[in-house]
């Protein structure tokens, strides 16, 4: 497996957005959807705002796959899931602390969002 390097994880995670790029079922790109992201340790994280009903989301749960790009970085990445509370949790402070000055209005949606969480995997 492919992992992250040092620089690509902190030009990735200090990145405002992420433009993230799913690939459909039939091998074509959806138009490109800015979404925030979050670091914790070696792995970045991704949730969509809408919840389930997120498009971007949909795609990427039926493919597992699609192109990224932030900070200067362009990568093809694998989507997994992320079960785990313990892990969740970490991503709900990492959330609030890199988005905060946003407020609640943005803020709650995404720490809502913990069942679209989906962690990015190189290729």
């Amino acid at each position: 497996m492919t992992t992250w390097t040092s620089d690509e994880l902190h030009r990735i995670a200090e990145a405002e957005e992420l433009e993230i790029t799913p690939l459909r079922r039939d091998g074509t790109l959806r138009t490109p959807v800015p979404v925030w992201v979050v670091r914790d340790g070696d792995d970045l994280y991704v949730r969509s705002f809408r919840g389930t009903d997120g498009a971007w989301w949909r795609t990427v749960r039926a493919s597992r796959a699609g192109h990224i790009r932030a900070g200067g970085v362009a990568k093809v990445v694998t989507f997994a899931d992320v079960p785990d509370d313990e892990i969740n949790d970490r991503i709900d402070t990492a959330y609030r602390t890199k988005y905060g000055r946003y407020g609640g209005t943005y803020v709650g949606p995404m720490v809502s969002a913990r069942a679209t969480t989906l962690r990015l995997d190189p290729r």
